[in-house]
């Protein structure tokens, strides 16, 4: 692997001279990036303060920071580390870290390293896919300097003939980026592999990087609204944006799964033979962090056997064949006025309703109405950030009344002031909808949120709402918020208003290679290649089916598995066989990361298996949203290391 390391330590002469009239020294030293991760500490640091010793000059400090130029996670770093006594910040690093420390503070600062005639920007790649900026990336051959970036001209076919002494016509202060090129690639012994290429004009049919460029400085201008970190994927949401919703016709047979929501399994309570009604329970609660299940159907119950799981592999369930009647049981029964009933009334009904959260974590919802400190405030998630998925969005539009009432029923029983309900700006319809039904309510408000993923997780939706950051280890609660989806509430107002448990929902089913795409109201049990096939089966070849989004979903390798109370979307993409590199140390992922954190190091840890260094990592706090592993220049599988890694730290002593 090429190093494309952008500096190195100065010579001993340049090190003397930058030092003689300079003492009380304190060193910062970048990790070094874009070049492979092969240690976590670079040995510049150590070098420096041993020549600095040498000479006689007092080190009163050093430090080492992964990615000197990340300016937000630098400053917290750096913050009151610098000790008394310093007179002088020795900075050794690429030019853009030594410009972020001297922004930070009063001290002077001086470049203790040469940063080799860089002038680009982050934009590595070592696979074949692009990285966005331009959609032609040719940095492997061209020796890791970007055309686009480096000259004047953006000209990915040669140099123009324009270069004086070295210097560009257009701007005479910046080197000719192709001469430079040149010059890399006959130091690096490559050039004639590189004269061997076919000459490949740019296509500007493809893309205006002019309008490209200026997008990357509007998002680089904005990336940091709201909170920390987070991507922009294609949101491919217009398959089934616009698609009211239908009901899926009732299914013949349903396997529901006795393990749908976060903690033990539910324990069956009904037997082989067995008439069963639709809401009636089948499955109860097995302790404090658990849920009862329910029948979806009328009809009689033929096994209570081990089943296909979409996400845990297998799961004893019960199947029933149905009747065709979809008779309810008699427990189905409203349970009055919401002004009428308490908070602890509420929490039972919701419990026995068997609700549970809808965006996928599957916590049970009773224990949520139950916080172990005040709560001030009620955020309702209608972000659905996830690409492709609209299931969220079609509840919003054709529930409205039954979404405001659940928010109104949580606000009631966590004792709340006020409810906030935040949707990304990707939805004016639904924003409009529910600002004009809540006009007249005083502790409602609808919030419109800058369309970013992964907007709808509970502690960027905090932060982002309300400023207010979850602690590490922490719950919304600490911070005095609750939070909930929209299809959460719609469930709760349900269960309140019409005595109704959780036994179906809505499912987006879509994707390229969908032939009829859409938004579905489905009975929870329901086979998935049903559904698929109901909606024309899956198009085209090398395609991969996952339950949820594209982000955080689960690839299905068999789509013999039941919807469940957590499945918001079935969807249907291309296979990515893009593969596996070693991490080149670019930086994107803790770029990304919205929980601040550094996920290469979990690469790297997890494949030496030092849970230990994860640990110290913070790794528990990851959110396995995939932001990591969708900006990864190396195509690293990120989240399933970290998967590894949390298993291995919860085993730990």
């Amino acid at each position: 692997m090429e190093n494309y390391t952008k500096y190195k330590l100065k010579s001993n002469d340049e090190l003397s001279s930058l030092l003689a009239d300079k003492d009380q020294l304190f060193l910062i030293a970048c990790n070094k990036c874009f070049k492979e991760f092969e240690t976590v500490s670079e040995p510049d640091c150590e070098e420096f303060e041993k020549f600095a010793r040498a000479q006689g000059k007092t080190v009163t400090g050093s430090v080492k920071v992964d990615f000197l130029c990340n300016k937000i996670q630098t400053e917290k770093k750096l913050q009151d580390m610098i000790p008394e006594g310093t007179e002088n910040v020795i900075v050794i690093s690429c030019g853009l870290g030594v410009q972020t420390v001297a922004d930070m503070g009063d001290k002077p600062v001086y470049a203790a390293a040469n940063s080799l005639n860089y002038t680009g920007h982050h934009g590595m790649a070592l696979t074949k896919k692009s990285c966005g900026a331009c959609a032609q990336c040719y940095l492997n051959i061209t020796g890791g300097i970007c055309p686009i970036v480096d000259c004047s001209k953006s000209l990915i076919n040669g140099q123009c003939g324009g270069a004086k002494n070295g210097k560009c016509e257009v701007d005479s202060n910046k080197d000719c980026a192709w001469e430079k090129i040149y010059k890399r690639l006959d130091k690096q012994g490559r050039l004639s592999e590189f004269l061997a290429q076919p000459v490949q004009l740019r296509d500007y049919s493809r893309i205006n990087h002019k309008v490209i460029q200026d997008y990357v400085k509007s998002v680089r201008e904005n990336r940091l609204a709201g909170y920390y970190g987070g991507v922009h994927p294609s949101e491919n949401k217009d398959f089934t944006e616009h698609l009211a919703l239908q009901r899926f016709p009732d299914p013949e047979v349903v396997a529901i799964p006795l393990s749908m929501h976060a903690g033990a399994p539910a324990n069956p309570v009904v037997a082989v033979g067995d008439t069963v009604r639709v809401g009636q329970k089948i499955g109860e609660s097995a302790g404090f962090i658990s849920s009862p299940v329910h029948s979806s159907v009328s009809g009689t119950v033929t096994a209570i056997e081990t089943r296909k799981h979409a996400t845990r592999g297998e799961c004893l369930s019960v199947v029933i064949r149905s009747d065709g009647k979809n008779t309810l049981d008699e427990s189905v029964k409203p349970h009055g006025d919401l002004d009428s009933l308490t908070p602890e009334e509420i929490v039972d009904i919701v419990r026995e309703a068997g609700i549970v959260g809808m965006g996928g974590a599957g916590f049970p919802t009773s224990v949520k109405l139950k916080p172990p400190k005040p709560i001030d405030t009620v955020l309702l998630n209608g972000c659905e950030c996830e690409p492709y998925l609209t299931a969220d969005h079609r509840v919003l539009l054709e529930y409205a009344d039954d979404v405001i009432f659940g928010l109104k029923a949580v606000i009631k029983t966590v004792g709340a002031e006020k409810g906030i309900l935040v949707i990304e700006d990707n939805k004016p319809d639904a924003i409009e909808l529910l600002r004009e039904k809540t006009a007249d309510i005083d502790n409602i408000d609808v919030v419109a949120a800058r369309t970013k993923y992964p907007q709808g997780a509970e502690k960027m939706l905090i932060k982002r709402v309300m400023k207010r950051q979850v602690p590490s280890g922490g719950l919304p609660a600490d911070v005095g918020c609750v939070v909930s989806n929209v299809s959460t509430v719609k469930a709760i107002s349900d269960a309140i208003q019409k005595g109704m448990p959780l036994v179906e929902r809505v499912v987006t089913v879509t994707g390229e290679h969908v032939k009829k795409p859409g938004n579905y109201i489905v009975k929870i049990g329901t086979n998935t290649k049903d559904l698929i096939d109901y909606c024309g089966g899956i198009t085209g070849e090398d395609v991969t089916v996952k339950a949820g989004g594209p982000m955080m979903g689960f690839v299905l390798s068999d789509t013999n598995v039941p919807i469940m109370k957590g499945s918001n979307g079935i969807i249907a993409v291309d296979t990515d066989h893009t593969a596996e590199q070693p991490c080149i140390k670019c930086g994107r992922c803790v770029d990304v990361c919205p929980m601040e954190l550094s996920p290469l190091y979990y690469a790297k840890y997890a494949d030496e298996e030092n849970w230990q260094g994860m640990k110290d990592k913070n790794v528990m706090d990851c959110l396995e949203c995939r932001c990591c592993e969708y900006i990864c220049s190396s195509k690293i599988p990120l989240v399933t290391k970290i998967k590894a890694g949390k298993n291995a730290v919860r085993g730990m002593k």
